[in-house]
């Protein structure tokens, strides 16, 4: 199995957090340290929302059909 593995940085506002957790927003796309797109669930992004948002530096690890086998905060 090949994996693929992404860093990203994210800064999302506490308003926008709300639009995530109410299911107003169901993906969001951030550029990834090497240039690349990725696209997520705003699913996984929940565990990590805060009183400041969503900020900070993730790791997602992808298999070959582009399944989210890891994602965590790193930074």
């Amino acid at each position: 199995m090949s994996m693929r593995e992404f860093f990203f940085s994210l800064d999302i506002s506490v308003m926008d957090c709300e639009l995530l957790y109410t299911g107003q927003i169901q993906n969001v796309n951030a550029v990834a340290h090497n240039g690349l797109t990725v696209r997520l669930p705003a699913a996984n992004l929940r565990p990590f929302v805060t009183q400041i948002g969503i900020k900070g530096v993730f790791r997602m690890l992808v298999d070959e059909n582009n399944k989210i086998q890891s994602f965590i905060q790193v930074k």
